[in-house]
């Protein structure tokens, strides 16, 4: 599946595995989200199409509620961390907008 990114460092995280752009400076410190969303970019890279994600149990798709605009989609990073992965599903693929970076996530407040 084609997956196209909406920021440059996005792109940059997924190559190289750390970006210089302070918004996901908290998500290069840790390895283990970095490891997670570069396994999670390579499982949309790899699938058919975006039904095929939610046969990954790790990932824990879902369609993002109350997204009147446009419809989103989010992904896990990685188990044990509120950190997700939000996309757009689009006729060519998928467009990785941002990393969402949420506490209160799922009631953790």
């Amino acid at each position: 599946m084609k997956v196209a990114f909406r920021e440059e460092a996005l792109s940059e995280l997924y190559e190289t595995g750390s970006t210089k752009d302070r918004k996901y400076r908290s998500i290069c410190r840790n390895k283990k989200l970095v490891a997670g969303y570069i396994k999670a970019v390579g499982y949309m890279l790899d699938v058919k199409s975006v039904d095929r994600l939610k046969m990954i149990s790790s990932l824990h798709y879902e369609k993002l509620k109350y997204q009147h605009d446009e419809p989103r989609s989010s992904v896990r990073i990685a188990n044990g961390y509120i950190e997700r992965l939000i996309f757009t599903e689009t006729d060519d693929g998928i467009e990785v907008e941002l990393i969402e970076i949420d506490s209160t996530h799922y009631g953790n407040k």
